[in-house]
C-alpha cells in the first residue's frame, strides 16, 4: 500500500513524492550513489554502470541494496509501489533484451535515465525479471512511476499482457488494479466538487446540508488503493497551485496526509500493522529530499549536492528514524 504524486509550482519546479505504507519491518536509509558506480544485479550477477549520480531512500542487507524512491542529478525521479495480483514478470530471457530484476529496476532507471524520454527509449530494450526480495522472501509485485523536471509523468507496469508505459496526465498513482482502471474509475466521482449545495427538494421535503463540504460527500474515505487514488487525485487537482518552493512542499504533505495510514487502521493477513512508515518528497530541480516518518512528524531535508562526490562507493547518510524534539514555545 502506497500512494504517489507529482506537483508543479508556479515557479515551474516539479515535486515528486510518495507515502511508504508497508506491513513488514523495514529500516529505510538515505543514500547517495556516485556517478560511475558499478553494481551487481541480484538476478544474474551482471555488473551495471551508473551514468548519473542520485540520492535515494532504500534498504541494504548482505545480498543487495534496494531502493524505494529517488532522484538523480538530471532531475529524473522515480518510485516503486506494490502491484499485488497484477504484476507478472518475464519468464525467459531474450538475446536482444537486457534482463533487469524488478528489484533493481528503480536503481537501473535512476542510474541510466536523464528524462522520461530516455526511459521511453530504454524500456523496449529490457526484460523485467522476478527475484525474491530479502524482506518478504517472495517475488515482490511492483510497478513504477517516474517524472522529470518538465513535469512529464509515466507509469510502468508489467502484467500478463506485457510491459506497458502509460502517460500519466494526472500525476497520481496508487496500487492495484492497473493504472488505466484507476483513471476510468474516476468517472464514478465526476460530481464531487468543492462547491456548496444550498438545499435540494425531494417532493415536499426540503433537504439542507449540515454545513460546508457538501460537495465532497461522495469522496471515498477508506484506505484501499482505489479510494486513496481518488482522494489524492481530487485534492491535487483542486488545491491552488503553490506559488513558491516552500508552499509546494507544504502542499505536497497536506495532500498526502489524507491517505497516510495510522497504525492500527489496517491489519494484514499476517496480523501485522500496515501503516505509513514515511512520507517523502523530492524537488527535481534542486535534487533535495523532504521527509517525515511515522515516529517523527518534523520535516527533515537532505540534498544530493551536499554529498555529491566522485567516489566509487555509496554514501550512507543514515536512517530516516531520528529522535523527536519538541520545540519550546513562548519562551
Amino acid at each position: 500500500m502506497c500512494t504517489s504524486i507529482t506537483l508543479q509550482s508556479k515557479e515551474n519546479e516539479t515535486f515528486f513524492g510518495r507515502t511508504m505504507d508497508f506491513s513488514y519491518d523495514i529500516e529505510p536509509q538515505l543514500y547517495v550513489i556516485p556517478k560511475n558506480y558499478v553494481w551487481q544485479s541480484v538476478f544474474n550477477g551482471q555488473r551495471f554502470h551508473d551514468v548519473y549520480s542520485f540520492i535515494a531512500i532504500g534498504q541494504e542487507d548482505d545480498r543487495m541494496m534496494g531502493f524505494f524512491d529517488g532522484v538523480n542529478e538530471k532531475g529524473f525521479a522515480a518510485a516503486s509501489l506494490y502491484f499485488a495480483g497484477y504484476a507478472q514478470y518475464e519468464t525467459r530471457q531474450y538475446k536482444e533484451k537486457q534482463p533487469v530484476a524488478a528489484l533493481d529496476f528503480l536503481h537501473y532507471m535512476l542510474g541510466q535515465c536523464a528524462s522520461v524520454n530516455d526511459l521511453e527509449e530504454l524500456l523496449p530494450q529490457i526484460s523485467l525479471m522476478g527475484v525474491p526480495d530479502p524482506v518478504t522472501q517472495t517475488v515482490a509485485p511492483l510497478h513504477w512511476i517516474a517524472t522529470d523536471r518538465s513535469g512529464k509523468c509515466v507509469v510502468i507496469e508489467r502484467t500478463e499482457q506485457g510491459t506497458r508505459m502509460y502517460h500519466n496526465p494526472l500525476g497520481v498513482m496508487a496500487n492495484s488494479p492497473e493504472f488505466s482502471w484507476h483513471m476510468t474509475n474516476l468517472r464514478n466521482y465526476a460530481l464531487v466538487n468543492p462547491g456548496q449545495a444550498i438545499q435540494n427538494q425531494w417532493g415536499n421535503l426540503t433537504l439542507k446540508p449540515f454545513g460546508q463540504g457538501a460537495g465532497t460527500s461522495l469522496l471515498p474515505g477508506g484506505y484501499t488503493s482505489p479510494e486513496r487514488f481518488v482522494r489524492t487525485a481530487y485534492f491535487k487537482t483542486h488545491m491552488p497551485t503553490p506559488a513558491t518552493r516552500d508552499e509546494a512542499v507544504q502542499s505536497c504533505f497536506h495532500i498526502m496526509s489524507s491517505v497516510s495510514i495510522p497504525k492500527g487502521a489496517v491489519v494484514s493477513s499476517r496480523n501485522t500493522y500496515d501503516y505509513t512508515r514515511y512520507t517523502a518528497f523530492l524537488n527535481t530541480n534542486t535534487c533535495e529530499y523532504y521527509f517525515k516518518t511515522y515516529e517523527n512528524s518534523q520535516m527533515a531535508t537532505a540534498s544530493l549536492w551536499d554529498h555529491y562526490e566522485s567516489g566509487t562507493q555509496p554514501i550512507r547518510l543514515g536512517r530516516l528514524d531520528r529522535p523527536v524534539v519538541f520545540e519550546p514555545f513562548g519562551k
